[in-house]
């Protein structure tokens, strides 16, 4: 299949020198459009997810509405805990597992060969997402991050202290050794479905302390990273510097994304001591995308400042996007406004 690829993440993937770097937001699809909010008027939430034809329409409407350079699979990172036999169910209230993991039932999970073939309809929507891309953007799909699904089996959320899950963390080896195979499966699915990149959403990696988080859930990520060489890319919240061993960043992802607890210019600079191509995501805080108009542009363009002091050479593998996702009941017009001043201020003559 020959992809459709945009350009601008091409080369910040292959960390080639740019002048404007490409955008995209996490959940740039969701409940702040009011795309997404007209086809949720009409269909089920697991609808939108599972149905491909409306998958794809949601993972269009940011594209069409916002022209981003990335368009990202619409879905949601629970769906292989439903295949493993843990159930789902969305209500305005969020998402809730039937059954949680505890040492009673990790035995009774179900296994790979009837689990996999649930997420197939992700495959799907992937395909029918890629016939729709114009020419010049680019596709990625996601899955969650091993820990943040064992996080979510636990407690059925990724809120709080997480004492339960820190409790049964000596279960967490097994737990991963039913759900690897079948996230290695996913993956492998998305990438055949038309996917540049599949990213590993973490949201629950910086509720872990990082020692545990090396000796625990590294080994994993270094293993997908491995398995996938330059199509996987990890994003963490709320993680920090220490978390991260050289050898972590010199794996074969394809991108790391950063939330804004990170200096990322500084940063951008140091991962170019490391002879080691992939693009680096982030960081504008998503909540400031709530300020009135005004001042919003005056801290986006406060953010954006120490990027445009760089030479190109210096942020080649930047990727412009949040620290996390956008949230509900984000302005549409400072999204735009967004993707505007940082085409403008980036571009040649801006």
């Amino acid at each position: 299949m020959g992809l459709k690829m945009n350009i601008n993440f091409t080369n910040a993937i292959k960390n080639t020198p740019q002048a404007v770097p490409p955008i995209w937001f996490m959940r740039q699809a969701g409940r702040y459009h009011s795309h997404y909010q007209a086809l949720r008027k009409k269909n089920s939430f697991m609808d939108l997810c599972r149905l491909p034809d409306l998958a794809a329409e949601v993972t269009m409407g940011p594209i069409q509405d916002f022209d981003f350079d990335v368009a990202i699979i619409f879905s949601d990172l629970l769906f292989p805990l439903q295949a493993m036999g843990f159930g789902l169910q969305y209500s305005d209230d969020g998402p809730k597992l039937d059954v949680h993991l505890t040492p009673d039932f990790i035995n009774k999970m179900t296994p790979f060969d009837e689990a996999w073939p649930q997420l197939m309809f992700q495959k799907r929507a992937l395909e029918q997402a890629r016939k729709r891309l114009p020419g010049n953007k680019s596709l990625i799909g996601f899955v969650g991050g091993p820990w943040t699904l064992f996080v979510y089996a636990v407690e059925g959320s990724h809120k709080g202290s997480l004492t339960l899950s820190k409790k049964y963390l000596p279960l967490y080896p097994q737990f991963c050794a039913q759900l690897i195979p079948i996230l290695k499966k996913n993956i492998e699915m998305q990438l055949e479905g038309g996917a540049e990149v599949v990213m590993l959403f973490d949201t629950a990696a910086g509720e872990i302390d990082p020692l545990l988080f090396s000796q625990f859930i590294m080994p994993q990520l270094m293993d997908l990273a491995q398995t996938f060489p330059k199509k996987l890319a990890y994003y963490s919240k709320g993680t920090m510097g220490g978390y991260f061993p050289k050898e972590f960043f010199m794996a074969p992802w394809a991108g790391l994304g950063f939330d804004h607890r990170w200096n990322l210019p500084s940063l951008l600079k140091n991962l170019n001591a490391y002879d080691n191509p992939f693009f680096a995501q982030g960081n504008f805080d998503q909540s400031l995308l709530h300020q009135d108009p005004a001042d919003f542009e005056k801290t986006l363009r406060f953010y954006i400042e120490p990027f445009k002091n760089m030479p190109p050479e210096e942020r080649s593998r930047w990727v412009c996007g949040l620290g996390h996702g956008v949230l509900p009941n984000t302005p549409e017009k400072n999204v735009h406004k967004f993707i505007e001043i940082v085409r403008k201020e980036f571009s040649n003559g801006g």
